[in-house]
């Protein structure tokens, strides 16, 4: 199994809209690292499903429910999705200062790629994170 870490505007895609909608696919992904990550993904992968901008926190935890497959909302390019279903909430949010403070954490991507938005975890990561969501 692998683990991964997407991230969404609130404004845009909030988790309590995911858990409502039951699944989605994962569009609008317009970078090419991201765009391997994607393609790397396999069903019944671990997702942690992280809120950007204004909040900058883990929130939930997804599961890969299809591989990749193209993107229907791109116009031009060979750009993929994933379809992605809750799994279920962290008891407490993760913020990024609290990922930034932990060693065990210092290598994470979204702390040393800060602008993808789709990044591989290690198993050793996403256990972290879990413990740090209660």
């Amino acid at each position: 199994m692998n683990y991964w870490l997407v991230k969404s505007e609130p404004a845009a895609y909030a988790w309590a809209q995911f858990v409502k909608d039951g699944q989605a696919a994962w569009t609008g992904v317009r970078n090419y690292q991201a765009r391997l990550n994607l393609r790397a993904m396999k069903s019944g992968d671990l997702v942690c499903f992280y809120h950007s901008v204004t909040e900058k926190q883990i929130v939930g935890v997804a599961r890969v429910a299809r591989t990749a497959y193209p993107d229907p909302t791109a116009t031009e390019g060979d750009w993929s999705c994933v379809d992605l279903v809750p799994v279920h909430p962290l008891k407490v949010p993760v913020p990024l200062a609290a990922i930034k403070r932990d060693p065990a954490l210092k290598d994470l991507k979204l702390v040393r790629q800060s602008r993808l938005s789709v990044t591989p975890l290690t198993a050793a990561e996403f256990k972290r994170l879990l413990e740090l969501g209660g």
